[in-house]
Parts: structure tokens; sequence; C-alpha cells
């Protein structure tokens, strides 16, 4: 699949292993995605181009890199993406955060807006679009595609885990928006949950179920 990019770090894949045991505590989970969210920032931000500085070191002058994260906007598809948020604000603490408010009508699993708030001038800024689940893919492309409205220079899009039903969907609907994930998983069921997955992010997250 092109323009997806399986992040299968030891670590990562360690970590998501005993995320998904389904008596993980709600501490535990939040920990685990939290560490595994800075592990997966690093390769999702390889790419991100470098500016030359100048700075003093004890000895002398030099010349360094360093990257512009305000440049750089996080957006975080509510609620879920909020637990994911934090491991690439640690990575990237200069980055701008949006929030898209989404969710999954159960009867047609359609997606349904109820929140947008995005920094200003997006034109200038690169999105990097976090939601642990890419299942049906519904939520993704709708974000994606009101995103595409602000006219950013890039989007990619990073979750925990998809599956083959998820990936197709939001490449067929945004082909040119690449996808970070540690598993793709087997399939979807009649609910629309990726099997074997990790239950509900979200109310794994925030103990609520």
């Amino acid at each position: 699949m092109s323009n997806v990019y399986l992040i299968n770090h030891p670590l990562v894949q360690h970590k998501l292993t005993l995320m998904r045991r389904k008596n993980a505590s709600t501490s535990t989970f939040r920990t685990l995605l939290s560490e595994l969210s800075n592990l997966m920032a690093y390769e999702v931000t390889r790419d991100m181009p470098l500016q030359d500085i100048e700075v003093e070191t004890p000895l002398e002058t030099m010349t360094g890199k360093i990257i512009d994260g305000k440049k750089l906007v996080l957006v975080s598809i509510l609620r879920a993406g909020n637990g994911f948020l934090d491991g690439f604000l640690n990575v990237v603490p200069g980055a701008r955060v949006g929030h898209i408010g989404l969710y999954r009508d159960p009867q047609t699993l359609a997606p349904v807006e109820y929140y947008f708030k995005m920094p200003q001038e997006m034109e200038e800024r690169d999105i990097v679009i976090v939601d642990p689940m890419l299942a049906t893919g519904n939520s993704a492309i709708a974000a994606v595609a009101r995103l595409k409205k602000l006219k950013p220079k890039s989007i990619k899009f990073v979750c925990l885990l998809t599956c083959p039903e998820g990936v197709a969907a939001l490449q067929k609907a945004h082909p040119d928006v690449a996808i970070y994930t540690a598993a793709i998983d087997r399939q979807l069921n009649e609910h629309g949950y990726i099997l074997p997955g990790l239950g509900d992010a979200g109310d794994r997250i925030f103990g609520t179920k």
C-alpha cells in the first residue's frame, strides 16, 4: 500500500501489545499510549524541514540546524486523539494544536462534526492528524476534507491501529495523505470495530467503560 508507513520499531510493537490486553488498567493504558506516541512522533517528523541557525558553543561559534515547530499543527480528533497528543507535544513542544470534534453515528457509522478550532494562517503550516484508530475511515475522511479547506502545506494521518478497510477508504478519498500506523490489523467486525484491535480507545483512555 503506497503512502502507508508501518512503524514497526521493537519498542513500539512491545508497548502496543501491552495496550491490547483487556485487563490493562486505565492508568496503564494511558501511560503506554503516551510513551508510544512519543516513539511514533520521531518517525512521523523524520522529514521535517530544517533551517540553519548560528549558535555559540562553550568553545566557538558554529552553524547548527533546528526545526520550526511553530509551523507544525497537531490536530486531535476528539476525544480519543487527545490521549495521543501529549507524546507528540513532548517531542515537538513548539507545535500549534487544533481540535476537531467528530463522533460516529451508531446506526450509520457516519461522522458528525460538533467542534472545530484551528490556529490562524494554516496556509503556511503542515498538519499531523492524531487519532488512535483508523477503522471505517469515515471520521478520518471527514476530518481531512474539513482541513483541506484551510489549504495547509501538507497533511499526515497518524494512528495506533488500522485495518485494510480503513486504509483503503482513506486512500481512495485522499490519496495525497500519508498514513502512519503501528499496526494493520485483520479486519472490521459488523459494528465497525477493528479485529483483533484493542477495544474502544476513548473508553480505555478515559475510563468511561
